[in-house]
């Protein structure tokens, strides 16, 4: 950690911020991946972006990565055990999803908020973590729900002010 920043309050401060928690799948050897992901963000509209940050050491990453796609998968806030199962990584997490191909053969969740369909267009270094910008091939959401939220360690929902 750099000098004067201590890695325990930086965790603190950093988890105030509410984050959502998506599922960034990709297919690798001919199967699903996937990794709980709450790093996503817009990055552009002009040519359509978005971005995510895996960590350096991630082992599912390199796999997506090397087909060259990926899909952003938003998950509802009655999503939390689907994200549970993919985040602990015991049995087997895609049974009983309904996931479908996407354009790019990447798992797209149909019952997730919204679905980004990508293909890899820059990976920078960003310290200790990647940053990943697709290129948006594919859209696709359904018109109700509302959004897992992550904030201080635990999980939420959105709910607007009146």
């Amino acid at each position: 950690m750099q000098d004067g920043i201590d890695g325990d309050l930086y965790r603190k401060v950093l988890g105030r911020y509410p984050t959502g928690v998506t599922l960034v799948t990709g297919m690798g050897d001919g199967e699903p991946l996937a990794m709980v992901i709450g790093s996503f963000v817009s990055v552009s509209m002009d040519p359509p972006l978005v971005g995510f940050l895996p960590g350096r050491n991630s082992y599912t990453w390199p796999r997506i990565a090397a087909s060259g796609s990926f899909c952003i998968n938003v998950l509802s806030d009655a999503q939390e055990d689907l994200s549970n199962a993919f985040f602990r990584k015991d049995g087997d997490p895609w049974e009983g999803t309904g996931w479908v191909p996407a354009a790019s053969g990447s798992p797209a969740i149909p019952s997730c908020l919204a679905s980004i369909d990508c293909s890899i267009h820059e990976v920078v270094d960003a310290g200790d973590h990647l940053f990943v910008m697709g290129l948006i091939t594919g859209l696709s959401h359904v018109d109700e729900g509302s959004p897992l939220v992550f904030l201080g360690g635990r999980y939420g929902q959105y709910r607007p002010m009146a």
